[in-house]
């Protein structure tokens, strides 16, 4: 650790906005120290790299070979820039630390300046606002202990621990966890992010690891962007409690702490811990449905792609392609079943109709006899006769002469 890291660290406990220091600067020391150890002069991870980048050379040129991949500008271009971008960030500290560490700490901070209309770090200038309000807080505890102690077995020990002194800090606990916390929490995970980064970042080469890839770039960003909705979200916060610090102030002063205005304070700081857990979730919420680059773009569209083959119905029988000779002959029948199939329904219509024209008016029907034609009795294999008599009516009608036989008698 460098002379200027220590003497921030020695004063990190001061107060939030020294704490913030402290963490910057340890934390781009510690990312630069690692970068050496992994992939800089002689570090441990130089083989490892040579190693997996002579493998995704020799994948692709197995892929050319089995004709799998095109010798073209749209499989060469993507293939390239990879490369180049991997070769870029791992290799090279300068690269790194200009874009990756630059663009995820300084990129939100520089945000919520121009949002906030400050000069410099919004975060420092969001440290040195709580440690403002802290200071009072403080002063007004010492000022009520002083001028309004009482003594023991009084008043203050028999109200217990809902004095408003006591709930006082209980609300600047709350707000020194919501904001301090979450604050150096975000930054503490962003600095081990960015120190491993350049291994994530050669996994991108292949896609059985690119994943991984997407979900460092997920984390790095979450924790990068935490920062700028709690500077905001906590700037509107400390707008609300100037007033009420305010009165505690005066009733200090006064000799009796108010106990509306410290129950306030707790409120505040209470509505201050619910506000940076809902936007922890938002913050994960928008991470959780970026594509980053396309990287996992292709497996994403296999996979739901899977989904909506399940989710839709199948494909008519015959759109699928035939792979037997069976297949082709059923197919090949399968318009003749369906025009016989079309042609029994319509004679059965056909003779459904004949049947209810029928039954509502009567039919005489006649029979061949020895001598001549003559009327069927009624009741005498009627449903029988009717079908058979039928059948000699259309073939009188349409020939005009008996049948051969009668002739002949």
């Amino acid at each position: 650790m460098s002379a200027a890291c220590e003497q921030l660290t020695e004063v990190a406990s001061a107060g939030v906005s020294p704490a913030l220091r402290a963490v910057d600067c340890v934390a781009n020391e510690m990312a630069a120290s690692a970068f050496g150890r992994l992939f800089g002069a002689g570090g441990a991870m130089g083989p490892v790299l040579t190693i997996l980048l002579t493998l995704y050379i020799a994948f692709f040129a197995f892929s050319l070979l089995t004709g799998r991949t095109s010798l073209g500008v749209s499989a060469l271009t993507p293939r390239m820039l990879r490369l180049g971008v991997v070769l870029t960030f791992a290799t090279s500290w300068i690269a790194y630390q200009g874009v990756v560490w630059n663009l995820a700490i300084g990129g939100p901070d520089w945000i919520a300046a121009l949002l906030m209309g400050a000069k410099g770090s919004a975060t420092q200038l969001f440290g040195d606002r709580i440690d403002i309000v802290f200071g009072a807080i403080n002063d007004i505890s010492q000022a009520s202990a002083g001028e309004g102690a009482a003594p023991s077995g009084g008043p203050a020990s028999a109200q217990g621990l809902f004095t408003p002194e006591s709930v006082m800090w209980m609300g600047a606990l709350l707000l020194l966890l919501g904001t301090v916390g979450v604050l150096l929490t975000a930054r503490i995970a962003l600095a081990v992010l960015l120190a491993v980064g350049p291994i994530f970042v050669v996994l991108a080469l292949f896609g059985g690891t690119r994943g991984l890839t997407v979900g460092w770039l997920r984390g790095v960003v979450l924790t990068a962007v935490t920062p700028l909705f709690v500077v905001l979200g906590g700037g509107i916060t400390l707008e609300l409690l100037v007033p009420i610090i305010n009165q505690l102030v005066q009733s200090a002063n006064m000799g009796e702490l108010d106990g509306r205005a410290a129950m306030a304070l707790f409120l505040v700081a209470s509505v201050h811990v619910a506000l940076m857990v809902m936007i922890v979730k938002v913050a994960a919420t928008m991470v959780s449905g970026w594509r980053v680059f396309g990287l996992a773009g292709s497996d994403d569209e296999r996979s739901s792609g899977a989904r909506g083959g399940q989710d839709t119905a199948p494909a008519p029988a015959a759109s699928m392609p035939t792979s037997s000779p069976l297949a082709a002959t059923q197919q090949r029948r399968a318009p003749v079943v369906a025009a016989s199939a079309a042609a029994m329904g319509d004679a059965a219509y056909h003779e459904s109709n004949a049947a209810m024209r029928s039954s509502e008016r009567r039919t005489v029907v006649t029979q061949v006899t020895g001598g001549g034609i003559e009327p069927l009795r009624h009741g005498e294999n009627g449903t029988r006769a009717r079908g058979i008599g039928s059948r000699f009516r259309s073939a009188s009608n349409d020939t005009g002469k008996l049948p051969a036989k009668e002739k002949t008698r």
